[in-house]
């Protein structure tokens, strides 16, 4: 059967899945530990993550497995980055997982990988976005989502490229100001960010940077609010998103355009500001379940397996991003024909799929750091109190377009 590049991310996987498998599955599952924060404050994102992965399993195991072996995904708690560390050595010596798997924070993946190089195992992440997590050319890890640069893509270019004309200004004339939280993930964004612009031809007004667990930003808000840009481009977590975005609404700091990084699009943020304040508010995100098929084909489907084991909509995109990832994992493992890290890395290597193969609307080629470089987030835009994919213009449903620019 000749597939083409819309249905060689289910069809074809299953099929190779099906061609490793044995007639029943052998004794020993493949355990996956997935390292997440299930309690705290992020424990909602996590779990989300997780869910994609779950659901990942579940999927390969209907066609066979992998390597005729049953998937199963054990979960390790962790909320910092020493008890990353800790989740691994657990997943590892208590829970004999034999890959892992994450992470929601780019800090955690950065001491969970290095952790688990000391046991010879690999570590596959598909949502931490930190940059210096592939530039470390760590032998066991590789990245199948998108990086912090491919988010400081899409925000440029959503700046450029959708604001600008509907501001009626040049690219030259155009005043950023660009705010990140400041560890690796939001850091990594802002540099890449700034070196975008400048190779356009603008420079940012001002940068400003705050703790992802500060509890008050007016400061923050007060600098950005002097310097009276177009565009205010801000990179954090959900907590501190959502408080800048409410320093900002009270002290009266109205942009013509917000662009969030990485957050901003969930029901808690709508249930923080509300819908009038977040229209046209627009979002550097994981692509949707509800992305256009012609640009992330199998997403509909994602969302009807997703609705029916958890009788509700995903709380978050990273979900889909994560079960993207697993089945990208799933088929180097299977051609590599091993779980050994050197093994899957070498067959990751050699995957070349073009974009538009996965619900995503992601590709896959693995660049020389391990690297995915067909990943791409999505702008999306919050419309009526919905977020509507925008940006590129095949993941966006029809007649959708950008509005209310200027806000307000």
């Amino acid at each position: 059967m000749k597939l083409n590049r819309r249905t060689f991310g289910s069809i074809s996987l299953a099929a190779l899945a099906a061609a490793v498998a044995s007639p029943a599955f052998a004794a020993d599952p493949i355990r996956i530990g997935a390292v997440n924060p299930y309690s705290g404050a992020m424990a909602q994102y996590g779990d989300e993550v997780t869910r994609g992965f779950e659901m990942a399993a579940t999927w390969i195991n209907a066609q066979g497995g992998v390597l005729g072996r049953q998937v199963e995904i054990v979960r390790g708690n962790a909320t910092s980055a020493q008890e990353a560390i800790a989740a691994v050595e657990q997943l590892v010596g208590r829970d004999k997982v034999d890959i892992l798997v994450g992470t929601y924070v780019s800090a955690m993946s950065n001491a969970a990988s290095e952790a688990a190089m000391n046991y010879d195992k690999l570590f596959w992440e598909t949502n931490a976005l930190a940059r210096t997590l592939t530039d470390r050319q760590l032998p066991n890890y590789a990245r199948s989502g998108p990086s912090s640069n491919e988010f400081a893509l899409r925000s440029v270019q959503g700046a450029l490229e959708l604001v600008a004309p509907k501001l009626g200004k040049s690219a030259a004339d155009l005043s950023v100001w660009i705010e990140h939280e400041d560890s690796a993930y939001g850091t990594s964004i802002m540099e890449e960010q700034i070196r975008l612009f400048k190779d356009a031809g603008l420079t940012p007004t001002g940068v400003g940077a705050h703790s992802a667990r500060a509890i008050d930003v007016t400061d923050s808000i007060l600098r950005a609010k002097t310097a009276n840009p177009d565009v205010w481009i801000s990179t954090g977590y959900v907590g501190d998103t959502n408080l800048l975005l409410r320093a900002a609404r009270d002290q009266g700091f109205a942009p013509k355009a917000i662009i969030l990084l990485g957050v901003g699009d969930t029901q808690e943020t709508l249930d923080a500001l509300g819908a009038e304040f977040l229209e046209g508010v627009l979002l550097v995100s994981y692509a949707r379940p509800d992305v256009n098929e012609a640009y992330g084909p199998g997403a509909g489907a994602f969302l009807a397996a997703y609705r029916a084991a958890y009788g509700r909509d995903p709380i978050a995109p990273q979900g889909m991003n994560a079960y993207v990832g697993l089945k990208i994992l799933f088929e180097a493992i299977a051609a590599a024909g091993s779980t050994e890290y050197a093994a899957v890395i070498d067959a990751a290597r050699k995957i070349d799929k073009p974009a538009n193969t996965y619900e995503a609307g992601y590709g896959v080629m693995f660049d020389e750091n391990m690297q995915n470089v067909r990943a791409l987030p999505v702008i999306a835009q919050w419309q009526s109190g919905k977020v509507m994919p925008i940006y590129p213009a095949d993941a966006a449903a029809a007649g959708t377009a950008i509005v209310n620019l200027p806000r307000g």
